[in-house]
């Protein structure tokens, strides 16, 4: 039997990687730490940023809340406070459901 690596996975990503991630701006990232509560990334010495994956799934449901769905900061703000699991059960299911969609469009184009 073959061995086989495990894909290696950060611990911890830049805010560079991070804006690359979901293709929007630096000054963005850190905006919404500032906004969001559940944003808190390690800093070193300098001032770096470094974010690990619950803080990169937290910026995944705003980036939804905000830019996909159009909400406003206060209005994602407040969706978060009152129900957050709520949201990212909804958040995970739309998830899964465009995953199932990727799927069927690319067995549809293999047929």
């Amino acid at each position: 039997m073959p061995y086989k690596e495990k894909k290696i996975e950060k611990l911890y990503y830049s805010i560079g990687e991070v804006a690359n991630m979901f293709d929007v701006n630096t000054s963005l990232i850190r905006f919404w730490e500032k906004e969001f509560d559940v944003i808190q990334p390690r800093k070193n010495k300098k001032g770096n940023r470094f974010f690990t994956k619950q803080d990169i799934h937290n910026i995944e449901l705003i980036y939804h809340l905000v830019k996909v769905r159009g909400l406003t900061l206060s209005g994602a703000k407040k969706k978060l406070k009152e129900n957050k699991e709520d949201t990212q059960n909804n958040f995970e299911v739309i998830q899964s459901l465009t995953e199932i969609k990727n799927l069927l469009l690319q067995i549809k184009d293999n047929l």
